[in-house]
């Protein structure tokens, strides 16, 4: 049944609608930013409204959302129709325009940007929240990732009837829903642990430690009652475990350890909405590409796949993608706004331990990227456009690694060349 909305609510989307057509007819693009902007310019409370009388599940953290949303989205489409985002735009304009754009849905899977969450969550009043990782990403837009973690810890401190699906192999993740009363703890995996040296609330060390329960490794705070949660889901390398004994085989067509963390807190939160677990693995199993990332693609001699990554701990992860045998590595870095503007933490990837591919540093910020690469001794060459930076490789198999405007304006080009 569509959202009840008030005269105001119907203007607004009136409005939105005009807005987005008017934009795909100047070739623009598809218009819902805009349309969302707009509408909720004309009604701020067009978001309550949207959200009223649907199960909805808010998806945050630091890398991984738009995944994990997308394979939420599919978990929850084995119960009903959905409401989703399609191009990650996980800001209060791209939120109304995907609730906007599926008005009947009873259900929505809804990618949220961790600094939104909070009044995102007082707006839609979520069934469940999936909180995935933090860990550092823009300092010059987002702040330090303790803040971030107190501000989310603060938000789900409102909403006690929503069930929190946690990570609990992430030390900030775990203290932002340690006081939640409906928690469904998911090992997901953290395969990035800079950010959490120290305990979130009392500042000590925190120690790792074996795990002997099959779950993965523990960790303990020194100077506070806080550790890692037993978790009601984990998994291994090809299998998701669950509640009451649940055994479930998983085999992802999405590569990547982080993916099989994503695609298990996608199936816990589909589950606690009521849907078949079984079901809900096969639905997100069948997840390829998400808005481009994974893409392979023919371009004359060469078999170009896609990789998104957007900070050191994302960076990390589509570094372990990368194939190792491919003929061509193309790393493309911009440094606009939506990328952060501070590329030092390219001193914190590791880079070193490519040997045997031809590796290409490109993107308007490739030589900050050049710099690095040389002093991680990867021999490299540099050539600023990505589309230049992939026909000097060796006909083949080119792996293309870029931060966000590099990928997003490199995948334009490709789309309209292929």
């Amino acid at each position: 049944m569509a959202a009840k909305l008030t005269p105001r609510g119907r203007l607004a989307l009136r409005a939105a609608r005009l807005a987005s057509w008017a934009s795909q007819r100047a070739g623009r693009g598809k218009g819902s930013m805009i349309g969302g902007l707009i509408a909720l310019k004309i009604d701020p409370t067009l978001l309550r409204q949207l959200g009223r009388d649907r199960r909805t599940v808010l998806i945050t953290g630091t890398n991984g959302k738009s995944t994990t949303t997308r394979m939420t989205a599919a978990a929850l489409a084995t119960v009903g129709d959905v409401a989703t985002q399609q191009d990650g735009a996980n800001m209060d304009a791209g939120i109304a325009a995907a609730l906007t754009a599926a008005q009947d849905a009873p259900l929505a899977a809804i990618e949220v940007d961790e600094l939104h969450l909070p009044h995102v969550a007082d707006a839609l009043e979520p069934a469940a929240i999936v909180l995935l990782n933090l860990s550092r990403d823009q300092l010059d837009r987002v702040g330090e990732i303790n803040m971030i973690e107190r501000k989310i810890r603060a938000g789900l401190a409102r909403h006690p009837s929503a069930v929190v699906v946690a990570n609990c192999d992430d030390v900030l993740i775990t203290s932002a829903a340690y006081d939640a009363p409906k928690v469904v703890w998911v090992a997901a995996g953290s395969g990035w642990g800079l950010d959490a040296t120290s305990c979130p609330r009392s500042g000590e060390p925190i120690i790792w430690e074996p795990g002997t329960d099959g779950t993965g490794d523990h960790w303990r705070s020194t100077g506070a009652d806080f550790a890692r949660p037993t978790p009601q889901w984990w998994l291994d390398a090809d299998t998701l475990y669950g509640p009451d004994g649940l055994v479930l085989p998983m085999s992802l067509t999405l590569p990547g350890r982080a993916n099989r963390g994503n695609a298990a807190q996608a199936v816990a939160a589909a589950a606690a909405l009521g849907a078949d677990p079984a079901a809900a693995v096969a639905a997100a199993a069948g997840v390829g590409e998400v808005a481009g990332r994974y893409r392979t693609m023919q371009l004359g001699a060469h078999r170009v796949r896609m990789l998104l990554a957007k900070n050191p701990a994302g960076w990390q992860e589509a570094l372990s993608m990368v194939d190792p045998t491919a003929d061509g590595l193309v790393i493309a870095v911009n440094g606009q706004v939506p990328d952060g503007e501070d590329l030092s933490w390219l001193w914190d990837v590791r880079f070193e331990h490519f040997e045997g591919v031809q590796v290409v540093a490109s993107g308007e910020r490739g030589t900050d990227l050049a710099v690095r690469l040389t002093y991680a001794d990867v021999p490299h060459t540099l050539l600023p456009d990505p589309s230049a930076a992939i026909a000097s490789c060796p006909p083949g198999r080119v792996e293309v690694l870029a931060n966000y405007t590099a990928f997003r304006d490199l995948n334009r080009k490709l789309e309209a060349r292929a």
